[in-house]
């Protein structure tokens, strides 16, 4: 039963700042729908300590990670439940996640949590900590999935992929480096504190002592290596592209397969909808003292001045196979009507296989589980456009190319090793010489 008595005055505490920012971020991603990396900005706007604007990413972050288990224990201590987007429900939240998964001491998580509320809340706030706080309450050793996945996903991939996936949700991934030069994979691995899984690639763990934020770590600053999780660098690597050849890398921000593209020295163009997309990609060939054509348009307006041998499209799509890393998608796009995207990923598979020189390869990819934005895709264009069947031989890291001779990762592959993003990945070949 919640307690009665009034709670203790508010007074000015010590990492009420980054719970703040904590609060406005939950606000923006699930009250306003925006991402939560495209909110950071203006959540955080007014917060000078970096280390409050980390705390603040990471306590929304947590809070999306564990949201429906959360949610289970702030039902159970109240006489009815609260509105999705009540400030109370949010601010418990934020305060139970610091507590039962950053370590926060009770008392610190009252008194940070206090301050954000006014009036009935703050007292139904401080009732319910107190009650969760004595009994005590716990979180399960796995989060649960949104409903909505749990079943989409046991579905289309089966149990054991869903399983997987809430484990694969619990905490932050390490993180994935794709390097500049391949040959010098055991320097960096080293230098960093990693491992390799491929060459040019280092797996960073979570916590690494590097001198704080990635741009602080080494070989960042002199271009040496760019973030990619290691299921997106594949596209890239399958794509089979040589030195001199001329690729067409659409719908190119952020960036890392461009940069993947012109490491290996190809005559590359980077086409993505608007000049402020291709800003990122921009930066980045700079950093890396790298080189490509960049030319901002809507790719299915768009003229290229010849044709390819090969292309690249990493179509845009719900995003859901990234959740790992951006836990923000599970309640961003699970209701989300695909059929604007679908189409939209038809016309531009469509419109790519008429770049392609006869005998030139494409390949389309999506991060996305869901198998109407890969799969389905993939075979509404296999007519027009053959497929170029994956071999086992060709594909690292112990990946099997599906019966169709497509290639799919998916949650709770690599799981020792630290997972891996969810991606489709189709390639094709344009009859003739």
């Amino acid at each position: 039963m919640i307690a009665r008595k009034d709670p203790p005055p508010v007074q000015a505490t010590q990492g009420v700042p980054a719970r703040r920012g904590a609060l406005r971020l939950l606000m923006a991603v699930l009250g306003r729908g925006t991402p939560l990396e495209l909110a950071l900005e203006s959540a955080l706007d007014g917060i000078p300590m970096a280390n409050d604007r980390a705390l603040a990413r990471h306590l929304a972050a947590t809070v999306l990670r564990w949201l429906p288990d959360l949610d289970a224990l702030i039902d159970s201590a109240t006489p009815k439940p609260l509105p999705d987007d009540a400030r109370a429900r949010q601010v418990l939240r934020i305060a139970l996640a610091g507590w039962l998964k950053l370590g926060t001491p009770p008392h610190a998580v009252v008194s940070t949590a206090l301050p954000l509320v006014e009036g009935g809340p703050r007292r139904l706030v401080h009732g319910v900590l107190g009650n969760l706080i004595r009994r005590p309450a716990e979180l399960p050793e796995v989060p649960h999935l949104p409903d909505l996945f749990a079943i989409r996903w046991a579905m289309d991939w089966g149990p054991d992929a869903a399983e997987a996936a809430a484990r694969s949700l619990a905490d932050e991934p390490a993180t994935d480096l794709t390097l500049r030069d391949g040959r010098e994979t055991e320097r960096w691995a080293t230098a960093l504190g990693g491992v390799s899984l491929l060459p040019g690639h280092v797996r960073v763990p979570r916590n690494k002592e590097l001198g704080g934020a990635i741009t602080e770590w080494p070989g960042f600053a002199e271009g040496a290596w760019w973030v990619q999780d290691i299921a997106a660098s594949l596209p890239v690597r399958l794509l089979g592209a040589q030195p001199g050849e001329r690729v067409l890398d659409l719908c190119a921000a952020p960036g890392g397969k461009t940069l993947q593209l012109a490491a290996l020295g190809c005559d590359i163009t980077a086409v993505d909808v608007s000049d402020a997309r291709l800003e990122r990609v921009r930066e980045n060939l700079a950093r890396t003292g790298l080189s490509a054509t960049l030319s901002a348009g809507d790719a299915l307006r768009w003229e290229p001045d010849g044709l390819f041998d090969r292309i690249l499209l990493d179509a845009p799509c719900s995003a859901t196979g990234i959740f790992r890393r951006h836990p923000d998608v599970l309640h961003l796009k699970g209701a989300r009507d695909l059929t604007p995207l679908t189409l939209l990923q038809a016309a531009l598979l469509r419109q790519a296989a008429n770049w392609l020189k006869p005998g030139g390869t494409l390949v389309y990819a999506t991060c996305s589980l869901d198998p109407r934005e890969g799969e389905r895709i993939a075979e509404r264009v296999v007519a027009t456009l053959p497929r170029a069947p994956f071999e086992a031989a060709e594909l690292p890291l112990g990946l099997q190319p599906t019966a169709d001779g497509w290639v799919r990762t998916l949650p709770g592959q690599l799981a020792a090793e630290g997972g891996m993003d969810g991606f489709f990945i189709g390639r094709m070949k344009k009859l003739g010489q």
